[in-house]
Parts: structure tokens; sequence; C-alpha cells
């Protein structure tokens, strides 16, 4: 009777005929987790360039010269060494005999050709925009540096502190640390354990010698004006769903 009570009073504000509605209708689905790409056989050397997603002739400050030949020679060669020494590293596992140090010098060359190839494709990959920061990674250096001032500042430094030498300076999501930090890396090896790239200045003489001479600071000037702060910003996001799980 008291059930039959609340319906005819729910029924008066036009919510009774919904009560069956909402009682039986199922769970939305939940759509299944995304399979994970398969794993890459090791030392398969089996490595393609990827090609740039903008015109070289296009770009604010760095000429199309200077960016077919650090795509063609350093990028290209960086990936056919590594196919290479993945070779060499397949046939070194075949021999029983071969000294540790032999193989370490391979293992060596394996960190610095994998780090050339994955750096020089983030770095391609950034160019094309206006250079006008903004998206979600924007907020996030805001919060970590206390301002896009203070993280550019360091960026610069950063970079600058490579000019004449070799190397990189990178924007990284540490994974483990759960920080962004600018990191300064020697060699196409040395960015610290756990960080994700998400922005990477390449500080090489052949980046920038050609149009530029030893003028470095004016070469990161121009790469700076071509970021394009889309690509940074979906790295970042990418990034930070992996440090979720």
């Amino acid at each position: 009777m008291a059930e039959d009570t609340r319906r005819a009073a729910l029924a008066k504000i036009g919510l009774g005929a919904a009560l069956p509605l909402l009682a039986v209708t199922p769970a939305l689905a939940v759509k299944p987790a995304p399979s994970p790409k398969p794993i890459t056989p090791s030392f398969a050397g089996q490595h393609t360039p990827v090609p740039l997603r903008f015109d070289p002739a296009k770009l604010d400050g760095l000429s199309e010269r200077l960016i077919k030949s650090h795509w063609e020679n350093n990028y290209i060669g960086s990936v056919k060494a590594l196919n290479m020494i993945e070779g060499q590293i397949a046939k070194a596992l075949t021999d029983p005999d071969l000294p540790a140090l032999v193989h370490g010098g391979l293992k060596r060359e394996l960190s610095h050709r994998t780090g050339s190839v994955v750096l020089h494709e983030h770095y391609f990959e950034q160019f094309g925009g206006d250079g006008k920061p903004g998206g979600s990674v924007l907020a996030a250096v805001d919060t970590a540096f206390g301002s896009h001032a203070n993280w550019e500042l360091d960026f610069r430094r950063t970079a600058m502190s490579l000019a004449g030498g070799s190397g990189w300076c990178v924007l990284a999501l540490n994974l483990h640390l759960g920080c962004l930090e600018n990191y300064w890396g020697w060699d196409h090896t040395n960015i610290s354990a756990m960080g994700i790239p998400l922005l990477a200045l390449d500080m090489y003489e052949h980046s920038f010698q050609m149009d530029y001479g030893a003028a470095a600071a004016k070469y990161v000037d121009a790469w700076f004006r071509n970021v394009d702060w889309a690509v940074v910003d979906a790295r970042f996001i990418r990034a930070q769903k992996m440090r979720a799980i």
C-alpha cells in the first residue's frame, strides 16, 4: 500500500513512468583497453627513417639546405648505423668466446645510436609550428618552474652550456620522480632514467653550423620560432597517461 502511494506521488511530478526504466537499464558497456603494440625483436636491424612532416623550405630562420642535410646525413645515418650495430650484436651472440670488452663496445654504440635516432625523431617531428606555447604542457611548465619565463631561461642556459661541444637539451617528464625537468644530454645518451622527452633541442654543431657558424644563440632563437607546441602537448598528455599506470 505504501509503495502504491509512493508511485502515485511520483507520477504527479512525472517520475513514475521513469522508475521501471531506471530499474532495468543495463550498465553502460566499458570499452576494452587497446591491445599493446607487439614487442619488436631485439637486434632485428629493421628500423626505417621517419619522413619529415613539414616543408623544410618554410621554416623561419632555418634553411632548407640545413634541415635536409641534418635529416639525410645525421639522422638517416644514425638509423643505418643502429641497424648495423644490431646486426653485429646478433652475430656476436653466436660467438661463445667473444670477450666482454668487445661486447661492451657494441653495447655502448647501441646506446649512442638508439639515443640519436629517438632524439632526432623527436626533434624533427616538433617542427612546423609558430613557436607560440600552449596547451596543458604550458600550464604544467608554469607550475613546475614558477613561470614560462623561468622555464625558458633554464632551457636556454642548459642548451648554451652545450654550444661549441655536442649534446642535447631536453624537456622531459620523469615518470619516476613525477617532475618536469630540462635535462643536459651529452653524446645522445645522458638523458635521465625514466625521463620521457617532450621537447628536444639538438646542440650538435651539425644542427646549426651551416646557417649560423658558431653563433649558437641565434640558432636557438630560430629553433624556438619553429616549434609546434601542439606536438609537445600531445607528448605531454601521453606521458601523463603513462605516469598514471
